[in-house]
């Protein structure tokens, strides 16, 4: 799915450079390398403040822990997504509340997002999925009008623009009150380890991100607020940092591979290619398709080619032997539970070839056009 040995090889002697620094500095957590890569990726979103924690599911958490948000309060998210969204929800004693999916998009219905809104609303955490953001215009609109915070879960995003109305341009995770991302190594940006970061323009939030995660402590010993301990330790700063330089480029690489796919299975009856919002670019961190006919073994077939692919997601949160206690039932999103049995995901990074991807694209078509005999 994934080509990081690639990747790495084209990157290698910096990396080495800089870890080497590292070790002969000894500063392995907070130290400059971390400080350095916090500034360039705040340059790069052009965003005030960036906080580096442990992962992605911490980032969330440590957002929604600085919103001062109390037991039972309503966070309306998606169930279509990675179990952290709603799980970081849940820990803290909030009410997770699903809401269904654009069926062209798979982010946030605007419209299911209105009318899930009650007076225990507080925040909503829209997920901007496999590259694509969520209407964030729209949602910002509705966040205002009802004096809800915002929590962007953008593990999937780095680096996507979203252009509004009136022109302007935004990077994702940078419109709402607090955006949120995860560096696990297959990302866009990956480390070669656990990473995530936290940022934000409200400098009152941001002080409150950097408390929480250094276990609330404003200086040594004095603890302001009960936090927890989620850092990012330099060697994998050096890593993000030195990515970081070449995540347009990645991107590009990305958006590439999409537009042959696109253009192989294009007005096939039988797959649907990725929607592309008017108001959002996509930087596919997946390219997923929608099966119509037997997806799970369109994916074993595949893997008999020598052809990985995977399923995000298959099964629906609200739907979770976890969540299921919060009273929801298999009907109440029919968008997700149909999309979560219909999606498939190619192989997509930056160092596919030509060659590779006939290959995917040639295989896909001949078994999702056979008969089901053959793919069973």
């Amino acid at each position: 799915m994934v080509d990081l040995k690639g990747q790495y090889a084209k990157i290698q002697d910096e990396i080495q450079a800089g870890w080497q620094e590292v070790l002969q500095s000894c500063a392995f957590i907070n130290g400059p390398a971390v400080k350095k890569f916090t500034q360039s990726l705040a340059d790069y979103l052009n965003v005030a403040h960036v906080t580096a924690c442990g992962n992605g599911t911490d980032a969330l958490q440590i957002a929604l822990m600085a919103l001062d948000l109390q037991p039972g309060d309503e966070v309306i998210t998606v169930s279509h997504t990675f179990v952290s969204t709603a799980e970081v929800i849940a820990l803290l004693g909030l009410k997770p509340v699903f809401v269904d999916i654009d069926p062209q998009t798979f982010n946030m219905d605007v419209n299911a997002l209105q009318q899930a809104i009650t007076p225990k609303t507080k925040c909503i955490v829209p997920v901007h999925l496999y590259g694509q953001c969520a209407d964030m215009e729209q949602i910002m609109n509705i966040a205002n009008q009802h004096d809800l915070y915002v929590v962007e879960d953008n593990a999937q995003a780095i680096g996507a623009d979203i252009r509004f109305s009136d022109g302007s341009i935004k990077k994702a995770g940078t419109i709402g009150h607090i955006g949120c991302t995860s560096f696990y190594p297959s990302k866009n940006l990956g480390a070669y380890g656990d990473a995530g970061a936290i940022f934000t323009n409200d400098d009152e939030l941001a002080r409150k991100i950097y408390l929480v995660a250094n276990h609330g402590q404003a200086k040594r010993y004095h603890y302001d607020l009960v936090g927890i301990n989620s850092r990012l330790d330099s060697l994998q700063a050096v890593v993000l940092d030195t990515k970081l330089k070449y995540l347009d480029q990645y991107i590009e690489n990305r958006q590439k591979a999409a537009a042959y796919y696109d253009v192989a299975f294009e007005n096939h009856p039988k797959l649907t290619i990725p929607y592309r919002a008017p108001y959002s670019s996509h930087v596919f961190h997946q390219y997923t398709l929608l099966v119509d006919g037997d997806r799970d073994a369109l994916k074993k077939a595949l893997l008999d080619k020598g052809i990985p692919s995977m399923i995000y997601y298959p099964y629906p949160l609200h739907l979770e032997k976890a969540y299921i206690h919060y009273g929801y039932q298999k009907g109440d999103l029919p968008i997700t539970e149909r999309v979560c049995q219909q999606v498939i995901s190619l192989p997509m990074h930056t160092e596919l070839s030509t060659k590779q991807l006939a290959y995917i694209s040639e295989s896909v078509k001949q078994l999702i056009g056979a008969p089901k005999t053959v793919l069973q």
